[in-house]
């Protein structure tokens, strides 16, 4: 999903979807559901169409049928403008007809991405719509900005304004401003049940009782489990996976851009972003599963991935990978983030919240605050709040190696320094686990990972973590 600040000055948000399959296959149904959710939160929807084929409108038809199956037909109706591609192919009667369609206002826009005609008229029609402002790109002009981009590119949409982030440093300040400014954290606390007596929450956890006046719930995969304490909860968390493939650093001089390709009628868009961190990631897929903790990565989609990137990129295909993961959101059968407050139960809910999450985070906190003095009371704010800054990761400033002082470098492939692990497990929120370590430092998240510096790294963690490197138990 990318912002958008549009010459108008209108921000908006921008995603892309799946391409959609006639008669689809029933084991790909979950799948194909899962790639719909961001379609369901937008206020403009682009269906693009292969005007061209001799079955354009039979395909219109399957797309049709498939959103009506989802519970989304109607909901669709006054969001989508219909982009008919490929007029380039089109003769000249057949132009004509759909020339005097286009007059009647039905709601479609003429366009053909190989000329790129009717770029336009569907940047203004966007406008029209509260969408504006967004950039045409000839093919040239995109070459010139990604050279190595594939040469079958026709034109494009240039969306100012992306910025790319550290994801994991992030949360992190969040959780160390709360605790210096006054809030407790408890770790491996699971909660397992609860009751609601004389205006007040005591809630049982895998490390003893807690009370508290009100609750708010944002346990992520667990939302829907946690919710049951309270009421039976109104949605179900069907956790959603999402595979990524990550190229080595030496990628980074091929890629210096978000790139997001136009969804056909066929096919979904795989992106291709930098990474905060020096490399080039691909994907995510949009798989649902049962299991809430675990998100196994397979070879054939991994190899979908890098095909998809090879396609747009050339120079990738047989490019070195560093690494591949998988991730979980906790989706829901609702197209919304599931926010509300429960007053008479002294509760708020926060759940379902998706990819969007690390975006939307404060964004969210401002939500959930103004539940909170709506329903219960009012909050003050800290006179003078303590910040809490967080050692640098991202390549875009000086990192500690750079900047001297910081002892030996202990990880050679993301240099990191001594005084980064060792600084990794001290303060009021240490690292308790390698993946933690990991994430502080990016120690053995290099091209070898860890296979040259994990035996210092576990001589620098003994006695320090729970599980020591050497059991294979904490990896």
């Amino acid at each position: 999903m990318h912002r958008v600040t549009l010459p108008s000055g209108l921000e908006v948000i921008l995603s892309d979807t799946v391409g959609f399959i006639s008669e689809l296959p029933h084991e790909l149904v979950a799948a194909f559901r899962a790639t719909l959710e961001e379609v369901t939160g937008a206020d403009l929807i682009l269906h693009v169409r292969d005007i061209a084929h001799p079955d354009s409108e039979a395909q219109r038809q399957d797309v049709e049928v498939i959103l009506d199956d989802l519970g989304l037909g109607e909901w669709l109706e006054d969001r989508v403008i219909q982009v008919l591609n490929k007029i380039d192919l089109l003769d000249v009667e057949s132009r004509q007809v759909l020339g005097h369609r286009m007059a009647r206002g039905n709601g479609q826009v003429l366009a053909s991405a190989l000329t790129g005609e009717g770029l336009p008229e569907l940047l203004a029609r966007a406008e029209a719509n509260g969408v504006a402002g967004v950039v045409a790109l000839e093919a040239e002009e995109v070459r010139r900005r990604v050279p190595m981009i594939a040469s079958g590119v026709k034109s494009a949409i240039l969306i100012p304004g992306e910025h790319v982030i550290d994801p994991w440093s992030a949360p992190l300040a969040y959780a160390l401003q709360a605790i210096a400014n006054g809030a407790a954290l408890e770790r491996n606390c699971e909660v397992v049940g609860g009751a609601f007596e004389d205006e007040l929450w005591r809630l049982r956890t895998s490390r003893g009782m807690v009370s508290a006046e009100v609750v708010v719930n944002c346990a992520g995969l667990f939302g829907d489990i946690v919710d049951a304490i309270a009421r039976p909860p109104p949605f179900r968390i069907a956790p959603r996976k999402g595979q990524f493939v990550v190229f080595d650093k030496s990628a980074a001089a091929l890629v210096d851009t978000v790139i997001l390709p136009v969804p056909s009628e066929s096919t979904k868009g795989v992106l291709i972003a930098p990474t905060a961190f020096g490399n080039v990631l691909v994907g995510p897929t949009a798989e649902d599963q049962d299991d809430r903790e675990k998100a196994a990565v397979d070879t054939a989609t991994l190899k979908m991935l890098v095909a998809r990137a090879a396609e747009i990129i050339p120079r990738l295909a047989g490019h070195p990978i560093t690494a591949i993961y998988g991730g979980l959101r906790p989706a829901t059968q609702f197209k919304d983030y599931q926010i509300e407050a429960l007053p008479d139960r002294q509760w708020i809910t926060v759940a379902g919240i998706r990819s969007t999450g690390l975006t939307g985070a404060l964004g969210i906190g401002a939500l959930v605050r103004r539940l909170y003095e709506k329903s219960f009371a009012g909050l003050k704010d800290i006179a003078n709040p303590l910040w809490t800054p967080v050692p640098n990761l991202a390549e875009t400033r000086p990192r500690p190696y750079q900047q001297g002082g910081s002892g030996e470098i202990v990880c050679h492939c993301e240099w990191v320094t001594l005084g980064e692990i060792e600084a990794a497990f001290e303060g009021p929120l240490p690292a308790t686990s390698f993946g933690g370590l990991k994430r502080r430092t990016r120690c053995m998240m290099g091209r070898c990972q860890g296979f040259y510096c994990s035996w210092r790294i576990a001589q620098l963690a003994a006695g320090r973590l729970p599980l020591p490197l050497a059991t294979g138990a904490a990896a």
